[in-house]
């Protein structure tokens, strides 16, 4: 070995894990890159595609609700600072959700029949992630709401009255954020849908897709949504 060259086993890979390298082990490549089907399997070459978006879009949702989830605790535990950094990045993976939906409207609507029919009864309703959605919002909710009583502020006062408690006029805009991206979400899932098999048809657990329009008017905190118009409704009063 040369004088000062580095040793070939010095950047080895040392994580007791599967992979060629301690990157490949860490992030655990070779199971995460297995899990779409390969070649000789699809019955579409978009199935690739597919699976991609959907996948892509699980983790980023268990990431999503994980943020909301330690949100929660720390604005139960009085640290309203930190859970608005954590329900910024929360609205964030929402919006990379959202976007994903565009690659699926890539895809020919005749070819992705093909697609449909090895789906089985697989359907969006089924999303572990959005479950999850569903399971850690209304805890998020709760928190803000005990801390604003606790503040001795009614939701109008939050925001009339908005600078002299910044971290709570923060943390309802955050809730309303966060509300408005899983409802975005709705709304082009919906339409993703529609443009690819059609409004009037059902889906593959029999639920028909104007179901999902119906969903679209759905609110998390419809409280925080009333409140802008009874606000205009004072400025109005005050003319």
């Amino acid at each position: 070995m040369t004088e000062g060259a580095p040793n070939a086993d010095e950047f080895a890979p040392i994580l007791p894990y599967e992979g060629a390298s301690d990157y490949e082990r860490y992030l655990q490549t070779d199971a995460l890159l297995a899990l779409q089907r390969s070649p000789g399997e699809w019955a579409h070459r978009d199935e690739l595609l597919f699976m991609t978006v959907h996948q892509s879009s699980e983790l980023w949702l268990k990431l999503a609700t994980a943020e909301v989830e330690e949100a929660t605790k720390l604005i139960e535990a009085r640290e309203p600072a930190a859970a608005i950094r954590l329900l910024r990045r929360a609205a964030a993976c929402m919006k990379y959700v959202e976007g994903f939906l565009e690659h699926l409207e890539q895809m020919s609507p005749w070819e992705y029949q093909v697609i449909r029919k090895v789906l089985g009864h697989g359907s969006g309703f089924d999303s572990p992630g959005f479950r999850e959605v569903r399971r850690v919002s209304p805890g998020l909710g709760q928190a803000f709401h005990a801390l604003r009583e606790e503040r001795g502020r009614t939701l109008l006062e939050v925001y009339t009255r908005g600078r002299e408690d910044e971290e709570l006029y923060q943390l309802a805009e955050l809730l309303t954020e966060w509300d408005e991206r899983v409802g975005v979400w709705r709304f082009r899932h919906y339409k993703v849908v529609a443009r690819i098999i059609g409004e009037e048809v059902v889906g593959t657990q029999g639920t028909p897709v104007e179901l999902l329009g119906g969903l679209i008017k759905h609110k998390l905190y419809p409280e925080l949504w009333d409140v802008r118009t009874r606000l205009t409704e004072l400025s109005n009063e005050e003319e």
